[in-house]
């Protein structure tokens, strides 16, 4: 194992469950996400040598020619920042194939490949997991009482735990406006968010137009981040985007969606697809992507607001707070191989978040801030689409769910969990 003094403050990551076993079957594992989340300090966790291609800009075009100083080391060799070098993928593809072992390499980047590269396949040879900013969980803001995985494995059976919680919502706030980024976990809210208006600005300045080699104006890439933070878990239209961006001269439409593109591929953005489903009834289904950030900190960065602003607020922190648990549901899904989707109908039927397996069991989970009102039209809604999906997904349904901002675990007299997202773990 590799000596660091970084891995002496290393958090335990929920992914780091995923990574051993895909090492013992797969010849490579490639991790992939934004900057700043952790993938590097993940992959020297579980790496015996390494090479940060950031910090060899001498090899990136000789790489097919020096190919022994890149991929020659103890295995798992970690090759850091790997889409820096356009032939890489296709010389580990090539090495795995050549040696045959399992476990040979462990890659890692913040972006895809400007002319997407990774499409030629890399069946049997390299496995892709998806890494995010820190869950509440992993900060140890949430003792995981309510495990998702849980949920999941009792076919609603799950027993809901009756459990306090110590967070309250200026601390939610908090935790928002801070994010899950592990570089700035132990910073003070103030300096954390700092930090990350930095990270938005080297996005718009840098990264958006590094990612596929055009250049972008940075002035517009914000304009498109604070018109995304505005509308963050809506289920915004790209020309709607494009008429709300200020300015004297406002997006088009065909530049929000290449801006939005860009992005995506960065691992900025992460839309929220919606579910399709069987229905009882012939209710239509409505199919645009609800608008999210891979963490909740980029929209208050992006707009240059702080926690005053959302305590002041709680409206519009419910959105930012709704952001957060999908994010953290993301994290949660993952670790069991679910996905994230949300649910709304043309008859007015919105549920914020579905998590479905494989096999096809899944959890319905409406997120409130609070409030008892709030608490039971959530229930309500849920209670809706239980009656509305077809008997077969009725009968893999594990749990309906309300995540809330609240400080109480507890079972709603309609049956229904309230969770609070303080609670929620894997």
């Amino acid at each position: 194992m590799v000596s660091n003094p970084l891995q002496r403050i290393y958090r335990d990551r929920v992914v780091d469950h995923e990574i051993p076993g895909i090492l013992n079957a797969a010849r490579a594992v490639l991790i992939e996400g934004p900057k700043a989340c952790g993938k590097t300090w993940t992959g020297q966790r579980f790496a015996r040598s390494e090479i940060f291609l950031e910090e060899r800009p001498d090899l990136w075009a000789i790489a097919t020619q020096v190919h022994a100083l890149l991929l020659d080391g103890d295995t798992p060799r970690l090759l850091d920042e790997w889409q820096r070098v356009p032939d890489l993928w296709h010389l580990v593809r090539a090495e795995c194939d050549r040696r045959g072992l399992p476990g040979q390499f462990i890659l890692t980047g913040s972006a895809v490949p400007p002319d997407d590269l990774t499409r030629h396949s890399g069946a049997g040879r390299i496995s892709r997991v998806r890494m995010r900013p820190m869950s509440l969980y992993e900060m140890g803001l949430s003792a995981g009482e309510a495990s998702v995985g849980g949920m999941l494995k009792r076919l609603g059976a799950w027993e809901c735990p009756a459990v306090e919680v110590a967070v309250d919502v200026p601390e939610l706030v908090a935790a928002a406006c801070h994010g899950g980024w592990p570089q700035f976990t132990d910073l003070p809210v103030e300096e954390a968010m700092r930090q990350v208006r930095s990270y938005v600005d080297d996005i718009c300045r840098v990264d958006v137009s590094a990612v596929d080699g055009v250049r972008r104006n940075p002035e517009r890439v914000l304009r498109l981040m604070q018109s995304l933070a505005r509308n963050v878990a809506n289920p915004v239209s790209i020309t709607k985007l494009a008429g709300e961006t200020e300015g004297q001269t406002p997006l088009d439409r065909t530049t929000v969606k290449t801006y939005i593109e860009s992005l995506t591929r960065l691992f900025v953005v992460e839309d929220l697809p919606a579910w399709n489903v069987h229905l009882r009834s012939r209710e239509g289904l409505r199919n645009a992507p609800k608008r999210h950030f891979v963490d909740p900190s980029l929209a208050p960065a992006a707009l240059g607001v702080g926690p005053q602003r959302y305590l002041d607020d709680l409206n519009a922190f419910g959105f930012l707070f709704e952001s957060m648990a999908v994010r953290d549901l993301r994290v949660y899904a993952q670790a069991h191989d679910a996905t994230v989707h949300y649910y709304q109908d043309y008859g007015g039927l919105e549920v914020d978040a579905v998590i479905e397996t494989r096999d096809g069991r899944w959890i319905a989970a409406e997120v409130k801030l609070g409030g008892a009102k709030a608490i039971d039209q959530a229930v309500a809604a849920l209670l809706k689409l239980r009656d509305r999906v077809s008997e077969q997904r009725a009968t893999n349904l594990a749990q309906l769910v309300v995540i809330t901002g609240g400080r109480y675990s507890y079972r709603h007299p309609d049956g229904v969990a309230v969770v609070p997202l303080a609670a929620l773990g894997p």
